[in-house]
C-alpha cells in the first residue's frame, strides 16, 4: 500500500500556487488546475493539492498533520527548506539529522506542516 495523493486547505489560491510552483519548481512535477478550487501538482503515481474548503469555513492550519516529502538528497531538503522560509513559509525544524534522515519541517503560507527528508 502507499499513499498517492495529500491535500491541504488553502484561504487564497493565487498565491498558494504560485509558492508551491517555485518551491516544486526543480522536482519535475507537473501543475494541473481543473476547477477554481483546487490545485494538484502531479508525478506519475502520486498527487499533491491545495484546496480551496468546499464548506463555508476558511481552511486552518494542520495541528499534528503533515505531509511529507522524500526529496532525495540532503542538499536538496536545505535548498527546500531555505527556499520555504525565503517565499513566506516558517520553520518548524532546521535541517538536521533525525534518525537515519536528514529532514527539515515548515509551514506554507496557509500555516500547513510540510516535512522534507532525504
Amino acid at each position: 500500500m502507499q499513499v498517492n495523493y495529500s491535500v491541504v486547505g488553502t484561504n487564497d489560491m493565487a498565491v498558494t500556487t504560485q509558492f508551491y510552483d517555485q518551491l516544486f519548481g526543480h522536482s519535475g512535477v507537473e501543475r494541473v488546475s481543473p476547477a477554481d478550487k483546487m490545485t494538484y501538482w502531479l508525478e506519475s503515481d502520486f498527487a499533491f493539492v491545495t484546496a480551496i474548503p468546499f464548506g463555508e469555513n476558511p481552511a486552518t492550519k494542520c495541528n499534528e498533520n503533515m505531509v511529507g516529502f522524500n526529496v532525495g538528497l540532503a542538499e536538496e531538503v536545505k535548498r527546500l527548506h531555505s527556499l520555504a522560509i525565503e517565499l513566506g513559509g516558517t520553520s518548524e525544524g532546521a535541517p538536521n539529522q533525525r534518525g537515519p534522515r536528514l529532514s527539515a519541517y515548515v509551514r506554507d503560507l496557509d500555516r500547513n506542516k510540510i516535512y522534507l527528508s532525504a
